[in-house]
């Protein structure tokens, strides 16, 4: 017997409808360039998104098109999520940091027909003219006439077209299609690192399922009277998704463009009453330091933060709780599952424990969300003990995680009886919360016994003349691998390897302590803020303990 109730499908234009319909009152509020703010709502972005929606079926984009963005956080990327998704097309969001040759291969992998470009990053993708797919039609620039200089390198070899114009005079609604929920709506790639990336092809089903779940109480907890600004960029990951969990509860967004610099993520903050803020650690580590150098920068109301990429250390949770008020959620996930897997909010075990244990606690990245199942097995694809001690690999299912990669079937990534293996090498304890110890590649076999780089860099980073540290293995004739410690000291500091070293006694077991340091000027990353292993790894490839 089946239930007798409505069959709705879940849509990402049905978001913005809501939003549009019900939420007309909240803001969009979009930096640009040199520091001005553009005003929006949510019905005026319904109304361009449409615009966009219309001009782009006026070119011929058929559903499953993919098209590309190469844009920062401000309103013309919003309007593109969802006049492009809702018309039944494919949104690939394409990240600027990349190497050349990496967006090279993800616009040519996913076939796009055309990419719109924030006027901002024009320079770049001119110079990447010889290397674009030939399925590629046209060129959007995200602005004006004026945006797109007359001696543009992509004139006369693109369809070199402005956003504002080619939206201009086109019907403010679109009958969006009701389509199949299980359609593709966006597409985003991996780092590629350690590879070439890979794309993970969304359904509008999973994306609004993702976004529902990442109201509730113990994630994100936005209600419609917030005012969100997602740090984390638009390009990677759908901004986590703040973009779709915003329209379903009616909030207020502030989309604070390329300059994420502490000073301008503040003044947001502060004009804007900015209730909620995600980004990675290195963003909230600056704003920290940027805080502390002037005894007068506090908050007028601390906004609630959310981290997620790698673990944020406990002495800037601390700093952020005790110094301004700020409470730090940290949260775990990956391009792969939408990305939100695990938040580690309070639960009734440990409700009553004081802030500095519950703070200490908090570097874990937490428990599932309803919906995401954690299976964690060891070498021998055993399950391992819940004691917060064994390491296993993590594997992950649930209604918002992929299947399969686009145009790579068959991947190791995938098990046959259909979970994803993460890559991550963790610990649960008793209360179900996880914690990244490693990468599987990263870990460091010292004897047949591992040693945690994550934990290692953590506990470093804890040390007051420390700006940045990586651990990485370096073979032993003996051991077979030992830890190397790299640290970034902060400016003006120069402590020596002897102080590092001390600094780990009596916090891990003696064998754990890494057996040499280096001091660096920097330490490279990612093009979403990850350290680097793989370059770093590179680099002392030759290096030899003892």
């Amino acid at each position: 017997m089946l239930g007798l109730m409505q069959d709705r499908p879940l849509l990402i234009s049905s978001l913005l409808d809501h939003a549009a319909r019900n939420h007309a009152g909240s803001r969009i509020v979009s930096a640009r360039p040199d520091g001005s703010l553009v005003r929006h709502s949510w019905p005026e972005i319904a109304a361009r998104a449409a615009q966009l929606a219309h001009a782009l079926a006026a070119r011929g984009v058929q559903r499953g098109e993919r098209i590309a963005t190469l844009a920062w956080n401000e309103h013309h990327h919003l309007e593109a999520y969802y006049g492009i998704s809702a018309m039944g097309a494919v949104l690939h969001t394409v990240n600027p940091r990349l190497f050349p040759g990496q967006i090279a291969f993800i616009l040519a992998d996913a076939e796009d027909t055309h990419l719109l470009v924030d006027p901002t990053l024009l320079a770049g993708a001119a110079a990447l003219a010889d290397q674009l797919p030939p399925s590629l039609r046209a060129i959007i620039v995200m602005g004006s006439e004026a945006d797109i200089p007359a001696d543009c390198p992509l004139r006369g070899r693109f369809e070199l077209l402005a956003q504002e114009s080619l939206i201009a005079g086109q019907p403010t609604q679109f009958d969006w299609p009701e389509l199949d929920e299980r359609s593709a709506s966006s597409l985003c790639y991996t780092s590629g690192t350690t590879g070439e990336p890979k794309g993970v092809l969304y359904s509008h089903r999973s994306t609004v399922i993702h976004a529902i779940s990442t109201l509730q109480k113990d994630c994100f907890a936005i209600g419609a009277a917030d005012v969100v600004m997602p740090v984390v960029p638009m390009f990677h990951v759908n901004a986590w998704g703040i973009p779709y969990s915003a329209a379903a509860a009616g909030a207020s967004l502030v989309l604070p463009g390329a300059k994420l610099d502490p000073a301008s993520l503040h003044r947001l903050i502060e004009e804007e009453g900015v209730t909620f803020s995600a980004g990675v650690p290195t963003i909230w580590t600056a704003l920290l330091n940027w805080l502390r150098a002037e005894p007068g920068r506090r908050f007028a109301a601390p906004p609630r933060l959310v981290v997620g990429g790698t673990a944020l250390p406990t002495a800037i949770n601390a700093g952020f709780l005790k110094e301004y008020g700020v409470s730090i959620l940290h949260a775990w996930g990956m391009t792969e599952i939408s990305p939100l897997g695990t938040t580690n909010a309070r639960k009734p075990e440990n409700a009553g424990w004081d802030e500095d244990r519950f703070l200490d606690y908090a570097r874990k990245q937490g428990r599932p969300l309803f919906g995401v199942e954690l299976r964690i097995r060891d070498g021998a694809g055993a399950e391992i003990p819940h004691d917060g001690t064994a390491f296993g690999e993590l594997e992950v299912r649930g209604p918002w995680a992929a299947a399969a990669y686009f145009n790579r079937p068959g991947d190791a990534a995938f098990t046959a009886d259909g979970w994803f293996r993460t890559g991550d090498v963790v610990t649960m304890d008793e209360l179900g919360c996880i914690e990244i110890v490693d990468r599987a590649k990263d870990v460091i076999k010292s004897g047949g016994e591992w040693i945690s780089s994550i934990t290692l860099e953590n506990l470093i980073m804890g040390h007051p003349a420390v700006q940045e540290a990586a651990v990485i293995a370096m073979a032993h004739p003996k051991w077979d691998e030992r830890p190397l410690l790299l640290v970034q000291p902060k400016p003006g500091m120069a402590p020596t390897a002897e102080e590092i070293l001390a600094y780990y006694e009596g916090k891990v077991a003696k064998w754990w302590i890494p057996d040499a340091v280096e001091f660096v000027e920097s330490l490279p990353h990612t093009a979403t803020g990850k350290l680097w292993k793989a370059d770093l790894k590179t680099r002392y490839k030759g290096r030899v303990a003892g």
